[in-house]
């Protein structure tokens, strides 16, 4: 399987609201460098798996909205845990729909995984990991 990755990074703030993340419970910045893997059987005409540039600014569209945002303001977060795991699914989504829909041009349709990962230190990440239907 190939795979081309990008990276770019997203600064954020949100509280997790629960017993179980102590001190997390606060609210608290988080600066998360993401990376992005998309993954192919095969190359295309070109052969490359998508278009580089296209994949960076399929990210950077995602990440876009969150940017500097308190994630708890959010409507769409309201009253949701937004660990870094969720952020994972949550990017992923954006991205997969992005491939649906023609954001990284026809290579895009062509895609069988996905992976995100989001860096919350050098000693801590969480990935999500699926196949693109």
């Amino acid at each position: 399987m190939f795979s081309v990755e990008v990276r770019d990074r997203i600064m954020i703030a949100h509280s997790l609201p629960d017993p179980f993340f102590g001190p997390a419970q606060a609210l608290h910045g988080a600066t998360f460098v993401v990376d992005a893997a998309f993954f192919s059987e095969a190359l295309n005409e070109h052969n490359v798996v998508v278009d580089i540039g296209a994949a960076a600014a399929a990210l950077h569209d995602a990440l876009a909205p969150l940017a500097y945002q308190n994630l708890d303001a959010l409507p769409q977060f309201s009253r949701v845990l937004t660990t870094t795991e969720f952020l994972c699914k949550h990017i992923f989504d954006q991205l997969a729909e992005a491939a649906r829909t023609g954001a990284l041009g026809t290579d895009g349709h062509g895609l069988a995984r996905l992976r995100v990962t989001l860096h919350e230190t050098d000693l801590a990440r969480a990935t999500y990991e699926g196949p693109l239907l």
